[in-house]
C-alpha cells in the first residue's frame, strides 16, 4: 500500500497512456507491469541487441529505464492537468545488467509542489524470480503545470 495519495483519481490510467506513447520504450520492449501512487515497476526482457560487448544490458538502457520509473512515479501523483519532466537523475551501477529480464521500482522519496525525488533500483532478475541490484538513482522531476502530457508538435530545425 502506497503512502501517497493521487491527485487524480484516473491517475493509473493516465500513466499508462503516457507510457503507451512513449516509442522508445516500445522499441525496447519494455512492460510497464503496476502502477500505485508513488510506485511504478517497468520489466524489460533481455535480448542480445539491448547489450554492451560483454553481454549484459548496457547501461544507458538501464539508465532509460532508471529515468522511466522514477519519472511515472512522480506522474503518478500530479493533477489531471499537469505533467513532469526530468531534470536530474544520478545513478550507480553496482552490478553487471544480468537475467532474463530488468525490472525497474520507481517510488516517491517526497513530493513537492514543483520537485519531487524519487529512488529508482533496477534489477536483473532470473527466470525462477530471483533478483540482483544491479543499479540505483536518485531521480528529481519537476512539475509542468498546466502542461498537457500528449505529444508535443516537435520541428527538427527549431534547437
Amino acid at each position: 500500500m502506497s503512502q501517497f495519495q493521487a491527485r487524480n483519481p484516473a491517475f493509473e490510467a493516465r500513466v499508462r497512456e503516457s507510457f503507451a506513447r512513449q516509442t522508445f520504450m516500445r522499441t525496447l520492449g519494455a512492460d510497464l507491469v503496476s502502477v500505485d501512487p508513488g510506485r511504478v515497476e517497468i520489466h524489460l526482457p533481455y535480448r542480445e541487441d539491448l547489450c554492451q560487448q560483454h553481454g549484459f544490458f548496457h547501461g544507458g538502457v538501464i539508465g532509460t529505464l532508471a529515468d522511466n520509473v522514477g519519472g511515472y512515479a512522480a506522474f503518478s501523483l500530479l493533477a489531471a492537468e499537469d505533467s513532469v519532466l526530468t531534470v536530474e537523475y544520478k545513478m550507480n551501477i553496482v552490478a553487471p545488467g544480468t537475467g532474463a529480464r530488468l525490472v525497474a521500482v520507481g517510488e516517491v522519496i517526497r513530493p513537492g509542489r514543483s520537485l519531487t525525488v524519487c529512488d529508482a533500483k533496477v534489477y536483473g532478475e532470473a527466470e525462477d524470480g530471483t533478483r540482483k541490484l544491479c543499479a540505483t538513482a536518485l531521480c528529481t522531476l519537476m512539475t509542468m503545470a498546466g502542461m498537457s502530457d500528449e505529444r508535443q508538435v516537435h520541428d527538427p530545425n527549431v534547437g
